[in-house]
């Protein structure tokens, strides 16, 4: 849906991670936007999505049940460096077989890399390269973005109001979107807005960047609101008492 998004607003859409679940579909992955206003527009993509839908399973309609299942998404603004120092005395970095396809180097040797954050508990893995030191340059890449994400997100849970569509670790808690296949609909719980045409959004397409503009009017409202009521607290604040 994204690759196809930035594909619509000729944006660079590259993937860095890409792991694959084991029983079909996807475990995690990670890529890079860039071009203009895409963080402005994104951000607000970072939540949890729910997916209702019927699996393929061969019953009959009557025994099928909807399924319903979550994805996580987190977006962060890449920023031209990240100012992580990794003490490589909170390290501990384990060495492992790489387990997926790669060719009979990668299966035989322990190219794959664990590296483990101690003060945080992060931990990082990378098995995608062939050799053992792209795979350590890699993961420690890896928590290096992680680390700024965690402090990214305090001081953005630091400063938010109490505004719903506020981005930052609240919207990852919380379910933003639904996509119910069943219905061929899907609808945004932050606005109360519902879509028709499941497939045309996740084709991050026009009802897509629609829905995104509802929801950059919907901020700017919000954000004018949230300054007129923190500017009347002021004056109310420093207003004389009856009293004086």
């Amino acid at each position: 849906m994204y690759e196809g998004y930035a594909k619509h607003m000729g944006w660079t859409f590259e993937i860095l991670d890409f792991a694959p679940a084991n029983i079909g579909g996807l475990r995690h992955a990670s890529a890079r936007v860039s071009g203009h206003e895409a963080f402005r527009r994104l951000k607000f993509e970072g939540g949890t999505h729910r997916v209702q839908r019927i699996p393929q399973t061969g019953l009959s309609s009557r025994m099928q049940r909807i399924h319903t299942g979550t994805a996580t998404v987190v977006v962060l603004p890449q920023p031209a460096e990240i100012d992580i120092k990794l003490d490589l005395r909170d390290l501990r970095i384990d060495t492992f077989r790489a387990s997926g396809a790669g060719g009979q180097h990668v299966n035989c040797t322990e190219s794959a890399i664990r590296v483990t954050h101690l003060p945080t508990g992060t931990v990082m893995e990378c098995q995608e390269e062939r050799s053992q030191l792209q795979n350590r340059q890699r993961a420690l890449q890896k928590l290096q973005q992680c680390l700024f994400r965690i402090r990214y997100e305090a001081e953005a849970k630091s400063r938010q109001s109490s505004r719903k569509l506020q981005v930052g670790t609240r919207a990852q808690a919380e379910r933003i979107r639904t996509y119910n296949f069943n219905q061929n609909r899907v609808t945004d719980h932050r606005i109360l807005h519902t879509v028709h045409g499941i497939q045309s959004f996740v084709s991050g397409g026009r009802t897509l960047h629609d829905t995104i503009d509802l929801l950059l009017e919907a901020s700017d409202w919000e954000a004018l609101i949230d300054l007129q009521e923190r500017n009347l607290g002021t004056r109310t604040a420093g207003s004389p008492s009856l009293e004086d």
